[in-house]
């Protein structure tokens, strides 16, 4: 005789609570024995769907096994719920009408273990698209690939940073899109160049026997003058007193952010020209190591302007901020696979299955 099967459900004030039922059987001569389905549960599942969809819930605030224990439960269960929902969401979920996209790499792992985000990135809807386990050439065109010829043709819009691999894919899977580079990753390696000087220059005067004006000076040169403290903004008005190599750098650095005020991409162009002319006759070799890079993506630099200025990394960046924060939360995952399924429930903005009553 069959045994009647245990539901788990929602605990009502942390008491367990659980649905008991008895599945009928049918023994069919042409197809076999047949159990019963149930309108609360699939399959062989211990759990209401009522309950797994809670459980996938409140795993977006809490961390898996946090979860867990709030609710009596164990973390495979958790897990298994939070699959279940992501599967049921990216089987739902609408990729028409993208327009405009992010990509760039988080580190995932010690060892310099990389992963590639997708996001979309349109005023109206910004969401995680692709999670891909490495920033190779092959696995961003399989992802194009597979997104469809149709979309791809539909994107106006890419941000990406410099990696060529990248640009290459883009360039290639993408050819209708304005490629819009990483402002963000443009001023960082402004600023690792006027570092890079300054570091030079201090290890010069410290070897020649001259005063040590440039100690604790980094953060000076790096940060705006909006966002200097008390402290630094005296050490900067003391420092631009003095001739030296840092200084210009630092004043060169200043005068590119005028480049990113213009709205038409001819003025920027000619800015951008007159700067880098300058910038290559201060004699400053990671200044002028700056500059070639910049000549070499000059018309994807123009593309910022082209796209109306609509598109910037910002949004990219905050983005993988959410990214660093949802890995953070877990103390890391077992397996990228569940990192992948963690990312797209936070970030993927997913259909979730319908319920009658809503329980949080």
């Amino acid at each position: 005789m069959a045994k009647p099967r245990s539901f788990e459900f929602i605990p009502i004030y942390n008491i367990p609570v659980a649905l008991s039922y008895t599945m009928r059987r049918v023994d069919c001569p042409a197809c076999g024995i047949k159990v019963e389905v149930v309108p609360w549960a699939q399959g062989k599942h211990a759990c209401c769907d009522a309950f797994r969809h809670f459980l996938a819930c409140w795993a977006k605030c809490l961390s898996w096994k946090e979860t867990a224990s709030r609710f009596n439960t164990s973390w495979d269960t958790v897990c298994r719920s939070v699959k279940w929902v992501v599967d049921y969401g990216l089987k739902h979920r609408d990729l028409e009408d993208i327009t405009a996209i992010g990509v760039d790499e988080v580190s995932y792992s010690l060892g310099h273990k990389y992963m590639t985000l997708v996001y979309q990135i349109d005023k109206g809807s910004k969401r995680l698209l692709g999670v891909i386990k490495d920033r190779k050439t092959e696995s961003l065109t399989g992802f194009f690939e597979e997104f469809g010829t149709e979309r791809c043709a539909r994107i106006k819009v890419v941000c990406s940073d410099m990696w060529k691999p990248y640009l290459n894919v883009i360039a290639q899977m993408l050819p209708a899109a304005l490629n819009v580079l990483d402002r963000f990753h443009i001023a960082k390696k402004l600023g690792e160049a006027v570092d890079e000087v300054r570091r030079a220059e201090t290890k010069e005067l410290k070897q020649g026997g001259y005063d040590p004006v440039l100690s604790k000076s980094r953060y000076c040169f790096l940060k705006r003058p909006a966002n200097l403290t008390a402290n630094q903004e005296t050490k900067l008005k003391e420092l631009l007193k003095y001739d030296l190599k840092s200084v210009r750098a630092y004043l060169l650095k200043e005068s590119f952010d005028a480049f990113w005020q213009y709205e038409s991409p001819d003025w920027a162009r000619w800015f951008l020209k007159k700067w880098c002319v300058r910038t290559m006759r201060s004699r400053l070799e990671p200044m002028k190591k700056f500059v070639r890079t910049l000549r070499a993506h000059e018309e994807l630099l123009m593309n910022y302007f082209k796209a109306g200025k609509l598109y910037n990394s910002g949004i990219v960046e905050g983005l993988n901020l959410r990214v660093n924060l949802c890995m953070r939360k877990a103390y890391g995952y077992r397996s990228f696979d569940l990192l992948q399924v963690s990312l797209f429930h936070t970030l993927g903005d997913l259909p979730e299955p319908k319920f009658t009553h809503k329980f949080f």
